[in-house]
């Protein structure tokens, strides 16, 4: 029997460097005798992937034209990352991403209704779960590990910038980029960053990670270890289930990170009255979970997302220290080749199963639920085009 074709397709995304095939999960889908096409990288800045066609052609893959999976045979099976440019036309493959179009956001009926328009079908990466219901492949631990970064870079910048300017832009400290080249070129910098805040403030930051034990909580924690801030309190379930919030402990350290899933209201873990503690050190937030517009927001200090070129927004307190807030929604994507790797390597034994589509059970439950969501379309509009 033949395996099929994969199609790995440049993304469409302003400012995503990440991909979801790289050179090193590309190689062991050849040996493991799938073809696979890889599409160049776009030579737009904006648009180029961290991975080199140069890596994937000397991996052994085939490179073909950015774009070119719009052409392709249909049996092939087209793998990105993010979700696909608005457009009307029906798609006619099997598609792996993630579509963000699941959950009813909006929008999200012209984005789905196109499937099935043209006889494609959909695996959202975000919905690929193993027989426990977990899912297969996340970026939480590096949303965390990039999270907790802009949270000490903050903490220094407060420091050594006492007028109050904001954090900029974070392409001034990566050569223009908007994205670091490796882990190593971020924990360099980030330690030279310490030395500088700990020189004005005598000493290195205390930290606070909510979730520890999670994907995302564990890469915070590792992020502060491997830079020597290892003062820091791992919560989680235990801390908190016994104890509802606000948490005097979160505002008595100089970071927080959330990095908890909200799955249901609970009670705040800081808000305005327990940041007016007279023993409040607390000057920089990072919500990694981002969950500014949920009516139950944990940390109702804030009100909106932040961005790389803008990544803090200052919360109003009546002394010093300054209060600072982080609440970007893909921080993985400052750090793309980890990050990547990270998620391939994770997704690889599924995508080693695509042969099996049909039998095996992170890609049954996949289609499955596909074609639940597929039905709850608006009358008339998933109906498949001659």
């Amino acid at each position: 029997m033949s395996l099929p074709t994969l199609h790995a397709r440049a993304e469409a995304k302003p400012f995503e460097h990440r991909s979801c095939l790289t050179p090193t999960t590309a190689k062991k889908l050849l040996e493991a005798g799938y073809p696979v096409l890889v599409e160049r990288s776009s030579k737009n800045p904006d648009y180029s992937r961290i991975f080199k066609d140069e890596e994937f052609e000397a991996a052994g893959c085939t490179l073909v034209d950015e774009g070119s999976w719009q052409t392709a045979p249909t049996d092939r099976i087209i793998i990105g990352l993010k979700e696909l440019p608005e457009e009307d036309t029906p798609l006619k493959h099997t598609f792996v991403h993630f579509a963000h179009c699941y959950k009813q956001q909006g929008g999200w009926e012209h984005t789905l209704a196109r499937f099935p328009r043209g006889g494609g079908t959909l695996y959202d990466l975000e919905f690929l779960q193993d027989n426990t219901g977990r899912r297969v492949a996340a970026f939480g631990y590096h949303a965390g590990f990039v999270g907790a970064a802009l949270a000490i870079k903050t903490w220094a910048w407060q420091l050594t910038h006492p007028k109050g300017e904001p954090l900029p832009d974070i392409a001034e400290f990566t050569n223009g980029k908007g994205y670091y080249q490796n882990e190593d070129e971020l924990i360099t910098q980030l330690k030279e960053d310490v030395a500088a805040g700990e020189k004005v403030a005598g000493r290195k930051p205390s930290s606070l990670v909510l979730g520890a034990l999670g994907r995302c909580g564990s890469g915070a924690v590792d992020l502060l270890e491997k830079i020597g801030c290892s003062e820091v309190k791992k919560w989680d379930l235990a801390e908190t289930s016994e104890r509802p919030g606000p948490y005097p402990e979160i505002v008595e350290s100089d970071i927080f990170v959330n990095c908890i899933y909200l799955s249901k209201p609970i009670p705040p873990f800081v808000n305005e009255e327990s940041l007016a503690s007279p023993s409040r050190k607390l000057s920089v937030v990072c919500d990694v979970s981002c969950d500014t517009t949920n009516p139950h927001n944990p940390i109702p200090i804030y009100s909106i997302n932040t961005t790389f070129d803008k990544p803090t927004v200052s919360v109003p307190v009546k002394s010093d220290p300054p209060l600072s807030v982080i609440s970007i929604d893909h921080l993985p994507s400052a750090l793309p080749r980890e990050a990547s790797e990270a998620f391939s390597n994770a997704l690889l034994p599924s995508l080693l199963a695509l042969k099996d589509r049909k039998s095996a059970p992170v890609w049954q439950g996949a289609e499955k639920l596909f074609e639940e969501k597929v039905a709850t379309l608006p009358e008339g509009m998933g109906k498949r085009e001659v």
